[in-house]
């Protein structure tokens, strides 16, 4: 991978969705690390905060700011903060995400399709279209737009299809930004997830329905490379894009599959 130097990234902007645990926590440090001013956000100010305040003390430039990305109001409230503060915003990870309970598709209750739906998919677009207005107005223009995908944008698990369809709608969301997006010099892409080790995936190892009806513990890879990958695609210039990335533990059954 490139390697970029802290003083390179210094004056970017990134705000990093779903940043108080897993990997969005990891990718925001990495971030941080590198260099980048990061806009940490996510439903629970107290991780954020803590967050911030570990990364203030290291003389870094954390900013943490509460939303709800389902609500229009909240994201629009984010983007305020961020353009009163930096004026501008290189690079949007879009992590913040959620799962139904896994159950057949005619016990998944409407309610929990809707949350699903208006995290996963809802929120992106949000989002996006907040970064998309600051990254086509601002000087120097344009900017960076990551969308966290998954697995299941290829190859579903059982019992998954809240989660699996707006995993799917992500790919059709990143294609249209990509396309759109050419004109003001806004570019996006895809990283596709499987098996990070973080809180969510726990339930991995001990054990998740494979496609033939078995329960089988799976592998699981460091949240780190996954934060590494994020900081390769963020930190590209503009006129290269990773448009899709796949990166996941070595020995998972995604590709053999069904």
């Amino acid at each position: 991978m490139t390697q970029t130097s802290a003083a390179t990234n210094r004056g970017k902007v990134a705000l990093v969705t779903g940043a108080g645990s897993g990997i969005g926590r990891a990718t925001a440090g990495k971030l941080l690390d590198s260099g980048y001013s990061v806009v940490l956000t996510g439903r629970r100010q107290a991780p954020l905060d803590a967050l911030a305040t570990q990364a203030q003390q290291q003389g870094k430039d954390a900013f943490a700011v509460a939303c709800d990305v389902t609500d229009a109001a909240s994201v629009a409230a984010l983007f305020d903060a961020i353009r009163l503060r930096y004026g501008r915003l290189d690079v949007l990870f879009n992590n913040a995400g959620r799962n139904a309970p896994p159950v057949e598709i005619d016990q998944i209750e409407l309610d929990d399709w809707r949350s699903v739906v208006d995290t996963n998919l809802t929120g992106v677009f949000l989002c996006t279209r907040a970064a998309f207005a600051m990254m086509k107005a601002q000087t120097p223009r344009g900017g960076r737009i990551i969308n966290n995908g998954s697995i299941s944008a290829h190859a579903p698990r059982p019992l998954s299809i809240a989660y699996t369809a707006t995993k799917h709608a992500i790919t059709g969301l990143t294609k249209s930004v990509s396309l759109d997006g050419r004109p003001y010099d806004i570019v996006c892409g895809q990283i596709d997830i499987g098996n990070a080790a973080t809180e969510m995936a726990e339930r991995m190892a001990r054990g998740v329905p494979q496609a033939n009806g078995t329960i089988a513990a799976e592998p699981l890879m460091d949240v780190e490379y996954v934060a590494d990958a994020v900081l390769h695609m963020a930190n590209l210039p503009l006129s290269a894009n990773v448009q899709f990335m796949t990166i996941m533990a070595s020995k998972m059954p995604f590709v053999g599959r069904g």
